[in-house]
């Protein structure tokens, strides 16, 4: 894994989300916690809603469009709706967060 620094964990408040810009595309981060943050596609796949403007609400995010809602540690949408958005590996170092550039590869790849 290689892993990208993409901001201290600071930048995002609590039950809020950042867009970051990497080379191989955006990524929102919902902090979900004090110290809890998740990486995840911005793109909801139901209309393309941009999740980063969603409500976060225990480690989920519901799209601002129309109410769909994804868990941010499966990317899986819950309840009676179907559909996935990808989630990536990130971790916490001294206060940064290191979000892994081999994933995000992978995504561009594909």
């Amino acid at each position: 894994m290689s892993w990208i620094d993409v901001g201290h964990i600071d930048d995002i408040p609590l039950r809020g989300a950042r867009l970051v810009k990497t080379v191989q595309g955006c990524v929102a981060l919902f902090r979900t916690g004090p110290e809890e943050v998740f990486a995840a596609s911005d793109t909801c796949p139901h209309k393309g809603g941009p999740l980063s403007e969603g409500i976060i609400h225990g480690k989920q995010v519901t799209c601002p469009l129309h109410n769909w809602v994804f868990s941010l540690e499966t990317g899986d949408a819950q309840g009676a709706d179907q559909g996935h958005i990808q989630t990536y590996p990130l971790r916490l170092e001294a206060g940064r967060l290191m979000l892994d550039g081999a994933a995000l590869a992978k995504r561009s790849a594909a």
